[in-house]
């Protein structure tokens, strides 16, 4: 066994009626829940916020969602408040197949920093610790699904790469938030990281 799949932020405020609502987010969990039968490993992502986090618009002054600002570790888009810890927004969604998952990592619980990536906070050197436990199960090679294409997806992806590990990214599997062309933008990013597109 040497693939995992790799489901990113399948959760309920990133689906229809959440918070922070990616068009069609909850298409793709049929899908995924097939495509886990296909994978001896089977890895979820969930973002999970505390309240207040420094990423929310809401705790910067006259900045309305999804605004651009300086943090210390670089750029970062402010965004809707979202899954809060333990809120049901937080939650994944209900028809996600979550007892295939052999692990669960919990991204943007650092108050100070957020985290896309699967691999690294936003300051792209502090790891989750995914990385690891891929290179102790014998995984060189991961597929990945989820939310949203343009960042979490993206970020993991870019950065999965970097470390040597062979990456598709299932477009058909994934939904895009796609602000002012950021689609795009992920897309050629990712094809010059050299994550097949399939």
């Amino acid at each position: 066994m040497t693939e995992a799949l790799i489901v990113i932020d399948v959760q309920n405020d990133f689906c229809p009626g959440g918070a922070l609502a990616v068009a069609g987010g909850d298409e793709i969990v049929p899908g995924i829940n097939t495509l886990m039968t296909e994978f001896d490993a089977v890895i979820l992502t969930q973002d999970w916020h505390p309240a207040g986090h420094s990423s929310f618009a809401s705790q910067h002054e006259g900045r309305a969602p999804l605004e651009l600002i300086e943090m210390p570790y670089g750029p970062q888009v402010l965004w809707p408040d979202h899954c809060i810890q333990g809120s049901p927004g937080a939650a994944f969604h209900p028809d996600l197949e979550t007892d295939r998952a052999d692990l669960i990592i919990r991204k943007g619980y650092n108050p100070a920093i957020d985290s896309y990536s699967a691999l690294f906070e936003n300051d792209h050197s502090t790891p989750t610790g995914l990385e690891g436990y891929l290179r102790t199960r014998g995984i060189d090679t991961v597929t990945m699904v989820g939310l949203a294409t343009d960042f979490c997806v993206n970020f993991s992806a870019v950065d999965a790469a970097r470390l040597g590990f062979g990456v598709t990214v299932r477009l058909d599997l994934c939904r895009a938030i796609d602000h002012a062309g950021s689609l795009t933008a992920a897309c050629d990013g990712m094809t010059e990281a050299g994550v097949t597109l399939a």
